[in-house]
């Protein structure tokens, strides 16, 4: 697959610094997302991924250096980089009386676009029962429930926060491969991946660029 240099990239991290009073939990990271890449943000558990994620989605204020969404600054364009990336955070969580069909629809009016064939594609086979409520699923579940959620609006950007959490590790690698395969398979050069993960092996093969967190 070749990409263009002169293509936009859909990430940037320049100087990326988040301190939590003395303590610093991102140091001057500096990363590049070029579009159609499945990119690696790895490190052991406390490393800053998630604060990282954190600053580029406008969850967090960065103390010093500069994030980029889609060439824009997502604390000054926040509802124009919103439509364009689905975010599944380490910890899912959704109201407690919601079936996992009802998160679905709940999801699905926030979004212009919705695949509900890869829905019923994806339910079927991780073995989900939609009118199940999500509360009552074990954490692999909820996590399976919460990537199918974010698959079927397609959109240009997908950020997994350690999106193993919780399953089986027989099934970890096999479950990975579907969700990149089911993500990027219609449309791989505007389909863009980051995911952070402390698991390297998991991701061995699929990953076409990564930074690591240490220190």
């Amino acid at each position: 697959m070749t990409h263009s240099p002169s293509r936009e990239p859909v990430v940037e991290m320049r100087a990326l610094t988040r301190n939590f009073g003395k303590t610093v939990a991102v140091d001057q990271l500096d990363l590049t997302v070029q579009p159609g890449r499945c990119y690696g943000l790895f490190g052991r558990n406390g490393a800053g991924k998630t604060t990282a994620l954190r600053c580029l989605l406008n969850l967090l204020q960065p103390t010093s250096g500069a994030v980029r969404l889609f060439g824009q600054d997502p604390a000054k364009d926040d509802v124009a980089t919103k439509g364009r990336f689905c975010y599944v955070p380490d910890t899912v969580g959704c109201y407690p009386w919601m079936t996992a069909q009802q998160w679905f629809e709940y999801v699905a009016s926030f979004r212009r676009h919705w695949n509900e064939t890869l829905q019923q594609e994806l339910l079927g086979k991780f073995q989900i029962r939609p009118n199940q409520k999500v509360v009552s699923m074990s954490k692999g579940q909820q996590m399976q429930v919460a990537l199918i959620a974010a698959l079927c609006p397609e959109p240009e950007l997908l950020i997994l926060d350690e999106p193993t959490a919780g399953l089986d590790p027989l099934i970890r690698r096999e479950f990975i491969q579907t969700i990149i395969g089911a993500y990027m398979e219609s449309d791989p050069d505007n389909r863009t991946i980051l995911v952070s993960t402390h698991m390297l092996t998991e991701f061995e093969g699929l990953i076409d660029e990564f930074t690591i967190l240490d220190q």
